[in-house]
């Protein structure tokens, strides 16, 4: 529904000018029906100059005579007629994250494997602008800099926005339900405890350790989803 400009002044304007019912107005206006019934007694709006829906465009006047002709009638706003070139363009392509942020990538990364288990390597990816290989290093800690990376919401470092993080989050929402009923221990940490990589380095032969191994480039990151 198209949000009325000056809800209060246009609810004084409809009380005083025409014959449409409380909740009639309360409706259109998005107020409460005794609110509106308080504006007509006096005791609320005093003093605000009433609104012409007509015209600044958000009201007919063929709207207001079938409002007032039928009491369970409900009018709609009129649609402003730039009304989708204010609508913000959906982005398209991968993330831009400014140099200066770049390298708080790896702390954001392992805050969400650690907090939010349930999203997918590509979801990560698209939040934070990054490249699966360097998810799947944090995730196992094979990455360059493990010893110093500091788990940390991404939405206080500026890589993404709240509103991005919880529309990621509720698309993933069926997933963490299942997890949470397969194995309620696969949420409280999905990193990989620091004892045992070391085991696995001390475990691993001298010759099949090289630089993709200690710089997390060993995986092929996945393929896209």
């Amino acid at each position: 529904m198209t949000e009325v400009l000056m809800p209060k002044a246009t609810a004084v304007w409809l009380v005083d000018n025409t014959a449409l019912t409380f909740d009639q107005i309360a409706e259109f206006c998005g107020l409460h029906s005794l609110e509106v019934k308080g504006i007509a007694d006096g005791d609320v709006a005093v003093g605000v100059r009433g609104a012409d829906p007509i015209s600044n465009g958000q009201l007919t006047r063929e709207e207001i005579e079938t409002a007032e002709g039928n009491e369970k009638y409900r009018m709609t706003a009129v649609k402003p007629k730039y009304s989708d070139l204010q609508k913000p363009a959906k982005r398209r392509g991968p993330r831009y994250t400014p140099l200066s942020r770049r390298q708080n990538r790896p702390d954001a990364i392992a805050w969400l494997v650690r907090n939010h288990p349930e999203l997918s390597d590509a979801q990560i990816s698209k939040l934070l602008g990054t490249t699966k290989t360097t998810i799947g290093a944090v995730r196992d800690r094979t990455h360059w800099n493990s010893g110093a990376i500091k788990p940390t919401d991404p939405v206080s470092l500026g890589l993404c926005s709240q509103i991005d993080l919880d529309e990621q989050v509720k698309k993933a929402s069926s997933r963490r339900v299942k997890m949470e009923a397969e194995n309620s221990e696969l949420l409280n940490d999905t990193l990989k405890p620091l004892e045992e990589l070391k085991q696995d380095i001390e475990n691993t032969p001298a010759s099949e350790i090289d630089l993709e191994t200690l710089f997390g480039g060993g995986n092929k990151p996945a393929e896209e989803e």
